[in-house]
């Protein structure tokens, strides 16, 4: 049996998956962000080495600048990964320093030919340090690069393309690294999410469980025993009881598909007629005032499902020999009462796993708007009071939940 539990835990669980990553298949992959990444720097780096080779540098300045281009391009890698910020501040000084000798040195023999390797600079001092002080940096960078075709001889406005180059390379290299991050954060975020969804609808089951099958089990298990003393002596009486049983046995089998489809209508005007049955059935006086107009469905539901939980506690955490079940609306606010008497200090139900409706109660509520209130009135008396506006204000976050149209009864 739990093998086929599991299977249908997995089986839930794999259906919500497919749900929530069906919503975010348009993503970029954090591997498809980190490659667009590189090979931006790549592209950067070959144009630097073709400026490079056009300006007819050979042998052993060759080979020293493809070194430079190697170490510039390694360290910005570095200070694109994700976490570099966090790294601490005498590593992130020491390679900033390397990287700003491995780009203005060169800078003496290649002159403009180098220039766009400042462009990563800046870019590292944006991702690496304070903002106010990185922006400070990336702007003395960028107008640092005013010189360069200065020295070469080259008119005003190539040093100008130089300084907007330089600054506009900075900001992709800082706007691509930090879109990465992003990624991989949303990524990190979407599978949270996911778990979270899981364990949701992993409580809205057994909520539902337990509110709705809590109420039928304890009435079977009331009415068998009632039963079992009929048999000998009212035959006929039994039979009638036995109806009663499948009755409420074929609700509780409807009541478990509705749980499995997410769609659970009730009726508190059914709930009371069929609280007032079972009370009976207990020997509990039950006495009911219903004055109620028609309140909207979820509502509805949420206040039958209130009448069950408190009509299961009166059954199995009490002594009752009383019980009164009011249903009024005033002013377009709906009250439900439920109070009995035959509490004591220390009675409880002695099956284990007795669980906590009252607490599920307090969150279906809340979420159209209502409140739940629970106190010991004098002597052994116990009140369940439920209000609710007639039609209800449906959470919002609720209506957007993995569950659906019907995800006004999840708490």
């Amino acid at each position: 049996m739990s093998g086929r539990l599991k299977s249908s835990d997995d089986a839930s669980e794999a259906v919500l998956f497919e749900g929530i990553l069906r919503r975010s298949r348009d993503l970029p992959a954090p591997r498809m962000a980190k490659v667009t990444v590189v090979v931006a720097l790549l592209c950067y780096v070959g144009i630097t080495t073709l400026n490079v080779l056009g300006a007819g540098v050979e042998g052993p300045a060759l080979a020293a600048a493809l070194f430079c281009l190697a170490a510039v391009f390694g360290l910005q890698l570095l200070h694109s990964r994700a976490g570099a910020k966090q790294a601490p501040a005498a590593r992130r000084a020491l390679t900033l320093g390397a990287q700003a000798a491995f780009t203005y040195l060169p800078l003496l023999a290649l002159k403009s030919q180098w220039g766009a390797m400042a462009g990563f600079l800046a870019g590292s001092l944006l991702l690496l340090l304070p903002p106010r002080l990185g922006w400070c940096l990336y702007g003395f960078v960028g107008v640092s690069m005013l010189v360069p075709p200065l020295l070469d001889g080259r008119p005003v406005l190539d040093s100008v393309y130089l300084v907007q180059t330089t600054l506009l390379t900075g900001l992709v290299t800082f706007g691509l690294t930090r879109l990465s991050e992003l990624v991989r954060v949303l990524h990190e975020s979407r599978d949270e999410l996911t778990r979270a969804a899981v364990t949701r609808e992993r409580l809205r089951f057994a909520r539902d469980l337990h509110d709705l099958l809590g109420y039928s089990l304890s009435a079977i298990q009331l009415k068998g025993e009632l039963i079992h003393r009929l048999i000998p002596a009212h035959p006929a009486k039994a039979k009638k009881e036995i109806e009663d049983v499948l009755a409420i046995s074929r609700q509780s089998l409807a009541d478990v598909r509705r749980v499995a489809s997410g769609y659970r209508d009730l009726s508190l005007e059914e709930e009371i007629a069929s609280a007032r049955s079972v009370l009976s059935a207990a020997e509990v006086e039950a006495v009911t005032d219903v004055r109620m107009v028609k309140v909207s469905p979820p509502v509805d539901t949420v206040l039958a499902t209130v009448l069950r939980e408190a009509v299961t506690n009166v059954l199995r955490h009490s002594r009752a020999a009383y019980c009164e079940i009011t249903a009024v609306e005033e002013d377009g606010l709906m009250t439900l009462s439920v109070t009995n008497d035959g509490v004591t200090e220390g009675y409880r139900d002695a099956s284990p796993h007795s669980g906590s409706g009252l607490g599920n109660l307090g969150l279906r509520l809340r979420a159209v708007g209502g409140e739940l209130e629970v106190d010991r009135g004098p002597g052994d008396v116990f009140r369940v009071v439920a209000r609710v506006p007639a039609q209800g204000a449906v959470d919002l976050d609720l209506e957007d939940s993995p569950e659906g149209e019907r995800s006004w009864l999840v708490a």
